[in-house]
């Protein structure tokens, strides 16, 4: 049992203190509003892709944040559409924000990666829904945005991913507040809809599901394990191993 709980606490703060020092070692990102928000190409041209698509991105936070958590956004376009529509959850102002910036621009100078692409008519049958989810989010008020452990952006994300259960999306496990719930315990779907997860207000809890494996949470960090598609989930680091797709 020593052993265990020795090894429990090497893996889930170790990786963070490496983090931490890497970061100490190398940052060198400038101030929020210098910072780099110029679209990456990411995002297929409108003008020439006529077909729905839905897309979730994700980019490492600003500064020190970085070092434990991602923000995740949603950008939708329908068939026909000439432009997207892009959905945030921010810490300014109201907290859900639409189409503000390209749906695929920099996140304050970090480059985002695509978690998340469905198109065509599979898209076109979720956007419907999607909006739905959207406008029931209980957390857009002047309140409802809490760094730790929630409700924030991936706290959102989550939230529109459990109510559309066709996404079949699994969030980084990086992604501060994707756990989060209202109440001190909470047994919910997980994310993806392919399993279930205990929740203890998002700052502690247990998951498992087809898609996410089996997570442990704790203070907002996760430490799982993908058998399906092998991979080791560490915190501050995120995924180790193969892909999801």
């Amino acid at each position: 049992m020593r052993f265990v709980i020795i090894a429990f606490i090497l893996l889930y703060f170790g990786p963070v203190a490496a983090r931490i020092a890497v970061y100490a070692a190398t940052e060198q990102q400038m101030h929020w509003s210098r910072a780099d928000r110029s679209p990456t190409g990411l995002a297929p041209d409108p003008l020439a892709h006529r077909r729905a698509i839905v897309q979730i991105y994700a980019a490492r936070t600003y500064r020190w944040r970085g070092v434990f958590a991602v923000h995740t956004w949603l950008a939708i376009k329908p068939a026909g559409a000439d432009h997207y529509t892009r959905y945030d959850v921010t810490a300014w102002g109201e907290p859900l924000r639409v189409s503000y910036n390209s749906p695929d621009s920099r996140w304050v100078g970090n480059e985002p990666w695509v978690i998340y692409d469905v198109r065509g008519a599979q898209a076109q049958a979720m956007i419907p829904k999607i909006q739905s989810a959207i406008e029931r989010y209980p957390y857009s008020n002047d309140h409802g945005y809490v760094v730790w452990p929630g409700p924030n952006s991936n706290s959102f994300i989550a939230d529109v991913a459990r109510a559309v259960p066709e996404m079949r999306v699994a969030l980084p496990s990086v992604a501060v507040g994707k756990d989060f719930a209202p109440d001190w315990l909470s047994v919910m779907q997980t994310p993806s809809n392919t399993g279930w997860q205990i929740s203890i207000a998002g700052y502690a809890g247990l998951a498992i599901g087809r898609v996410e494996g089996l997570e442990f949470h704790l203070l907002g960090q996760t430490l799982g394990i993908d058998i399906l598609r092998p991979a080791l989930k560490l915190p501050a680091f995120g995924r180790i191993g193969l892909s999801r797709s």
